[in-house]
């Protein structure tokens, strides 16, 4: 799956005619993944990295992606929950600005990035 620079605003998923501008806002983030699914939105069937970074926007053009396209986010930066940065690349994560969301979240102890109820936590 191929990449581009794309554009920092608007902030989500947006059609351009000729595939899909992601723009996430992070001002601590190290690194941005784009996770594309299938249509049942169950199999993982690309996944890049957004290239740029412009005022604390991570972003970048997938050229040939359609509007309705299933996608999460993965995003890297410091754990650091002291200074409340918990960034876990293994969570994926839902955009914020998406238009729309699909399945069901059922809510549990894997859902979170520490132990709940841990005094560390």
């Amino acid at each position: 799956m191929q990449v581009e620079e794309g554009q920092p605003h608007p902030l989500g998923a947006t059609y351009t005619g000729e595939g899909v501008n992601f723009a996430v806002f992070s001002a601590h983030a190290t690194r941005v993944e784009v996770c594309i699914y299938d249509e049942a939105g169950e199999n993982e069937i690309g996944r890049v990295t957004l290239p740029e970074y412009t005022d604390e926007v991570w972003h970048g053009h997938v050229p040939g992606l359609l509007p309705g396209a299933r996608y999460g986010l993965r995003v890297h930066g410091p754990y650091e929950p002291e200074n409340g940065h918990r960034f876990n690349p293994n969570k994926l994560l839902l955009d914020p600005y998406a238009k729309a969301h699909m399945g069901e979240l059922i809510w549990g102890p894997e859902l979170f990035g520490y132990v709940v109820g841990h005094e560390d936590g």
